[in-house]
Parts: C-alpha cells; structure tokens; sequence
C-alpha cells in the first residue's frame, strides 16, 4: 500500500477500517496491485502474481461485510504466501524450475487464511526447496532488499520474497517458514518481524518439505502487533485474535528478564552489536532486567549444524526418492552442494544426531528458569551483496553466517521472534532475535510488542527503505 493510501496503518486499524465501512478490500486490493505494479521490476518480490484473482477475492470479503458476516481478523487484507505452501489459484515450485502437482492441496494454515476471507495476491519468491539463509535463486531470481538501492543485497531466505513484499506494499502480512531461520532472517534483513512458531503448533500440511523433524510455519508482519495479530488469527489454539492482542498490549517490558548470550554477538558486522546493545540498553531503562546467560552446547551445535545437521540428510532422502528424479535433476549447484556431502550418512549418524539435538534441547531448558528469553543479533552480519556470492565458497561462508544465530532456536527446540532495533554500519537493518521456551509462542509475541512500545515500530526506528520511498 502506497503511504498516502494504507501503508501507516495497522492491521488492526485496517480490519475496523474495513466493518465500519471507512475502506473496502477492493480498495486495499487495488493499492496493493499498484503497487507492486510500480515496484516489482525492480524488487522481484513475487514467483506468481494474479491480479484479476486479488479483485476476486477482495470483492467476495467486500460482498460478506455487506451482507454482515464477519469471518476473521483478516478479512479483505492482503497476505502473501511462500513459494512452499499449497494455494488453489496458483502453482506450486518450491523455487525450483518446475511446477510439484503433489503440493497442490492447501493444508490447513492456507484454508485458515481462506475462512477468513483473506486475499492472497500471489506466491513469494523463495531459496529452492527453501535449503539457504542468504535468499538467492538462480532459477527465478533473488528479490532485491529493498534497503539499498545501488546494490543487490540479499534480501535473506528461505523466505525470500515475504519481507521485500510487505515493504513493497502488496501485502500486510506474509506467510513463511523456519527450519534453521529461514522466516526471521529475511525478517531481520528486511526490516520486518519475523514469528518461528514452536515445532508442531503449526500444521505442515499442504507446505513443501525441507526437514520435517525441525520445519516450521511463520508469519512476518511490518511490525510487532501486526505480527501478534496475524499469529493469532492463524493459530489454532487461539480462538479470539483481538483479545489475543489485547493482552499482548496489557504487558509490560520491565516484566521480563533476557538473557544476554555472548556467544550470539561474536562475529558480527560493523554496527550490529551496537543496535543491539542501544536496544538492549533502552529496554533496561523501561524496567526490563537484562543479564548474561550461557547457554550450553552452542560450540557442539553449530558445528553439528555446520555438518549438515539432519535438515540436510532429511532433505536429501526426500529429494532422492524416485518420483523426484526430474526435481532433483534440475537443482542449482549451490544448493546441491549443500546436501550432496551427507547424501551417503550411514542411518546410525542420522539417529545419533536426532537423538543428541533431543539431549541438547532437553540441557538448555534450565536457562530457562533465570530467564525469560534468550536474546543477541538475529543475524551476525550484514546482508552481502550478490555479486560477492558468486562462488560455492563466497557463498557457503556467508550462509553459514547467517544461520548461525538462528538455527540456535531450531535445534533447541525454541519459539521466538525477531524485530528490528536500528541500522548497522552499511545502512542495512538489525534484528533483535528473542528465544522464547517451546511452547511460549504468545509470551515472544507479548514481548515483542512491549519492546516495540519502547523501541518504537519499524517505521519509527529505522525509517523508509530507499527502494520504495
């Protein structure tokens, strides 16, 4: 939505909007169309883009408000989808060069959308088959983050397309998925928040697969109440999302004690600690108690993950099964590369690892008890440019970076969120990454918004991308 149009609203804002008769979705659909009319050649948000199906969809919310039947938070607002989720109306590639008919049914985050009357403009854009944090897609192309406009810096992934999308003004919520970071890092580098839901509180019906032992559905919004609106009208544990954030807004941020991880801070980029720390410093001025913790097992973990994980012996037995010969044919060397190496994991490496990420998860819920959650830098660096990506290597070091904080809330077993506290030294976004117990999806998002009453909302703290200004 153009500034001048809906872009300052909330969700919120927009859904009473909308029942008081102030708006109408096929408003709301026409500046999304606009929009990203104007802006897609240049950010590349969108694998599929429908606008005839958006009025569709728009004039069928527009016709239940007008014979009174009001059904869910997000009716008539626009929320895109991730190039993994089964939505009616558009093809399924998982980033990949061809079509998966397989993945054609919608589960039930998408049907949810739709007794909500939601539109879905289109399918995002995302990592193929959702396997990298730096977004790039040789076959479909990288969307460009939207906070530079001289160079194309990675706009994070797997998720690639969701944040360039809500910037971009065609949706106000986007609908991604975690296994390792994949929502809260193109969160974090976009200048969005980014909610990792905890592993099996969201269905992964109807979305296409990565690792079933750690994926997860999410959702990014352009800011913390957006983002514990649209989790809520999601949820299936939450039967009333208004209440859902009106208990949100009724905490505090000096309720809380974070816990400070060093080990989240080594590493970083020019300015990135220094975001962090000036939130961190101004939440501890609002009440909030903030204390060092070690969390046990992140040397043993990332190197675990640096092997490949399980994500990627998981990814790769699907990929290799035998009706997906032509899918795994087609996958891009960078990406092959990443599972080409654990392909031959003999079965007992596979259960030992499974089983030490249980042990691990199990050892770090003590933190737990001091804490409330466990915060640093979302990521550690800066988004790269592209044109640095273009070797295996270049390209391999950087993603590992870039996962590295993240991946901590997946193989723990976590929930949690990422909102952004500033810009580093390169102009990029900084996220603050806040680790939650599993299960504590509505304390993250209570947090979240807390913090955002202090810190003060995207638009507040980091301003406009220069790229839709």
């Amino acid at each position: 939505m153009s500034d001048t149009n809906f872009s300052g609203q909330s969700i919120a804002q927009l859904a009473t909007g909308l029942r008081e008769g102030r708006l109408k979705a096929r408003d709301l659909a026409e500046a999304a169309i606009d929009a990203q009319t104007r802006l897609e050649p240049a950010l590349n948000a969108y694998r599929d883009w429908n606008p005839d199906y958006t009025r569709a969809q728009a004039d069928a919310a527009d016709a239940a408000f007008a014979a009174r039947f009001d059904l869910g938070v997000l009716q008539g607002l626009p929320v895109s989808a991730k190039d993994l989720y089964a939505v009616a109306g558009y093809e399924t590639f998982a980033g990949s060069p061809h079509a998966l008919p397989m993945f054609a049914a919608e589960g039930p985050v998408v049907r949810t959308l739709r007794r909500n009357l939601a539109v879905i403009p289109g399918k995002t854009h995302t990592v193929e088959w959702a396997f990298g944090g730096i977004g790039m897609n040789p076959h479909h192309g990288a969307p460009h983050n939207p906070w530079d406009a001289r160079d194309h810096r990675a706009p994070g992934g797997s998720s690639s397309g969701a944040g360039v999308s809500l910037w971009q003004g065609s949706a106000v919520a986007a609908l991604g998925s975690d296994t390792a970071g994949s929502v809260r890092i193109p969160a974090s580098w976009t200048g969005t928040v980014g909610v990792k839901t905890t592993y099996g509180r969201w269905s992964l019906a109807g979305i296409a697969p990565l690792s079933p032992t750690l994926d997860t559905a999410g959702v990014l919004a352009r800011s913390a109440e957006d983002a514990a609106l649209a989790f809520a009208a999601l949820d299936p544990q939450t039967d009333d999302p208004m209440a859902f954030l009106a208990d949100c807004r009724r905490v505090e941020a000096r309720r809380f004690t974070l816990g400070v991880c060093d080990w989240m801070f080594e590493g970083t980029s020019p300015g990135v600690a220094e975001a962090v720390q000036q939130a961190l410093d101004a939440l501890a001025a609002a009440g909030a108690r903030v204390v060092k913790v070690e969390v046990p097992n992140l040397v043993e973990l990332h190197e675990l993950f640096r092997q490949g994980g399980i994500a990627g012996i998981e990814f790769a037995a699907f990929i290799s099964r035998p009706e997906m010969a032509k899918w795994k044919a087609a996958v891009d060397p960078i990406v092959r590369s990443r599972f080409t190496a654990i392909e031959s994991v003999p079965a007992n490496e596979y259960i030992r690892r499974v089983t030490r990420i249980g042990e691990m998860a199990a050892e770090a819920r003590p933190v737990f008890e001091r804490v409330d959650a466990i915060v640093g830098p979302t990521i550690p660096i800066t988004p790269p440019k592209l044109a640095d990506l273009q070797s295996v290597e270049a390209y391999s070091s950087h993603n590992l970076q870039s996962l590295r904080n993240t991946s901590v809330g997946n193989i723990l077993a976590l929930s949690g969120v990422t909102l952004p506290v500033g810009l580093d030294a390169a102009g990029m976004p900084v996220g603050l990454q806040v680790l939650t117990p599993n299960g504590a999806d509505q304390q993250a998002l209570a947090m979240a918004v807390a913090f955002e009453r202090v810190l003060g909302t995207p638009r507040d703290r980091l301003g406009v991308p220069a790229m839709v200004k």
